[in-house]
């Protein structure tokens, strides 16, 4: 097994990433469709109250994401971002203050969004798994709601960056511990941008992929099916002590629910008609449900589920047994 990493221009044919990456979206829960250029125009960008200095911004993130991808990727196709944005923090100028907000012009609105997700796409480099092709994806989600902008400039501030496959078949996104720093502090752009190039520059994508493929040589009968999920659906209420030893659990009931649905009902990842399933589409029953998170625990919840899928993936081949999974 291996990437294919088919060059197909250089960087700089794609300096307007005229494409964007990926034509649905990878989380919909409680988001809007945005794009750089929006936010650039359109969104004031938060200061520390303290001295009144712009914190990094949204677009900042994401253009400074653009130039680590194009540098470390270079020569490889790279799309233009596909930005999913949540919670609006609405306001107005100074001399609207007394209008109603149903006579509000355009120009007297302010707006900017307190969390943001977005996806860049290399589609010259990518697997095939099941037929499924996933493309190398790099991206970021940032929330204001973590920053202390009570502070002054020279704060942390807090991002979490990711690189990983989009499955094509789905939008889903397959992301490991290795590929992701879910609490990065920085103090300046700098700062982020050289978190962005390490982290891209250690990443093993030959390596997550061979481990992707993996998961599609083991399968779950349908009675190991129906105990993971009722175990899924145990652990939550679980004593502090029984949690502790037990692998971690970030789905919730809505999630768990999506599971069951789709495996009766996905076109693509549903079990087979004697009721087994390959841990290649269970992962994918996960993923998928978790675009009906929220941006803040997307990216945890996606790194949990390619963390229960291996671990069920060394259980069936050390023919052990896990409390998920007897």
């Amino acid at each position: 097994m291996q990437v294919n990493t088919a060059r197909k221009t250089t960087t700089e044919d794609f300096t307007e990433y005229e494409m964007v990456s990926t034509s649905k979206p990878f989380i919909e829960a409680n988001t809007i469709e945005s794009n750089l250029n929006e936010i650039k125009a359109s969104h004031i960008i938060p200061v520390f109250i303290k001295d009144n200095e712009p914190v990094i911004s949204q677009a900042e993130f994401i253009q400074s994401a653009l130039e680590m991808v194009a540098d470390v990727y270079h020569g490889e196709t790279i799309l233009k971002p596909n930005v999913r944005l949540s919670h609006p923090i609405k306001g107005r100028i100074p001399e609207a203050k007394l209008k109603p907000a149903n006579q509000l012009m355009e120009h007297e609105k302010t707006l900017y969004y307190e969390r943001m997700a977005f996806v860049i796409e290399v589609p010259s480099i990518y697997s095939v798994i099941n037929g499924n092709r996933i493309n190398l994806s790099i991206g970021g989600v940032k929330a204001y709601n973590l920053d202390n902008l009570y502070n002054k400039q020279g704060a942390d501030q807090h991002f979490k960056i990711f690189v990983g496959f989009q499955n094509k078949v789905c939008t889903n996104l397959c992301v490991s511990t290795d590929g992701l720093l879910s609490s990065l502090k920085v103090k300046n752009l700098d700062n982020l941008r050289n978190a962005i190039r390490m982290l891209l520059q250690d990443f093993d994508a030959i390596q997550f992929a061979r481990n992707l493929t993996e998961l599609n040589n083991y399968q779950l009968t349908e009675q190991q099916f129906a105990q993971l999920i009722g175990r899924c659906r145990m652990y939550r209420y679980l004593p502090d002590n029984l949690q502790a030893e037990i692998p971690q659990l970030l789905f919730g009931e809505s999630q768990l629910n999506t599971v069951c649905h789709d495996y009766f009902k996905d076109k693509s990842f549903c079990k087979s008609d004697n009721g087994t399933i390959n841990l290649w589409n269970l992962y994918n029953l996960f993923t998928g449900s978790n675009k009906s998170s929220y941006i803040d625990t997307f990216l945890d919840r996606g790194v949990n589920a390619y963390d229960l899928a291996t671990n069920l993936k060394d259980t069936l081949q050390n023919r052990s047994s896990s409390w998920y999974l007897n």
